[in-house]
């Protein structure tokens, strides 16, 4: 079904999966590191951290593999390897995401990442994508006590685009990040990357676009 959409004051963008085809790269770089620190890694255990801060992330590391899990070693690991990748250029951008943020430009509708990725790192990987000058506003996953789905990320992009929360469109590939958007009064649409929206997202009916070039196509003039 086609994405429709009323014009928006603010667009909330999340970041990895859905400007960059990050997922993949992420969940690359944490069974290397396990591979060469011998832990045992599940696939399944990584895409239960997608949409998740690191803090989060760690703890179903440990409800997965037990308390005793060397997660921090793990972490370290996997931050050398994973900003290794995003120094080679390894990360691609979305197809569409310059389009529809060009096209958002245009129309003078302000736009912020609402990520839970580090500021540090989220500013690298969206400078090197070439996108961080069509952003006005980031709040990261670092810079909130609670993460996705928790609403606390979108309403603090939303306070810094000066936007209300009703009046926010939020784009989100994870189910954490679009129920997160929904508890924050936004509207939102799924564009799903590694996960198809789950029974709860389902029972939210939330608009659903295949791409970015739906949600372009979409965007009033």
């Amino acid at each position: 079904m086609p994405v429709t959409l009323n014009r928006p004051a603010a667009v909330i963008f999340d970041m990895d999966g859905l400007l960059l085809d990050s997922e993949r790269v992420a969940l690359d770089s944490f069974a290397r590191a396990a591979a060469e620190l011998h832990l045992p890694w599940r696939r399944e255990v990584g895409l239960s951290m997608v949409g998740l801060n690191s803090r989060e992330s760690d703890r179903r590391v440990q409800l997965a593999f037990g308390g005793d899990y060397p997660v921090d070693l793990l972490r370290e690991r996997f931050g050398l390897l994973y900003g290794a990748a995003i120094e080679r250029g390894e990360i691609p951008v979305k197809p569409f995401a310059h389009e529809l943020l060009q096209g958002l430009q245009e129309r003078r509708i302000p736009r912020a990442v609402a990520t839970s990725t580090q500021r540090d790192r989220a500013v690298a990987k969206l400078t090197r994508a070439g996108l961080l000058p069509y952003f006005t506003a980031l709040a990261c996953g670092d810079e909130v006590a609670r993460s996705k789905p928790a609403p606390d990320i979108f309403l603090l992009a939303a306070e810094r685009l000066g936007a209300g929360p009703a009046q926010c469109l939020v784009l989100e590939d994870s189910n954490a990040g679009v129920r997160g958007a929904v508890a924050a009064g936004m509207h939102a649409v799924m564009v799903p990357d590694l996960l198809e929206p789950d029974e709860e997202v389902l029972r939210l009916k939330v608009q659903r676009a295949d791409s970015l070039k739906d949600v372009l196509d979409a965007l009033p003039t």
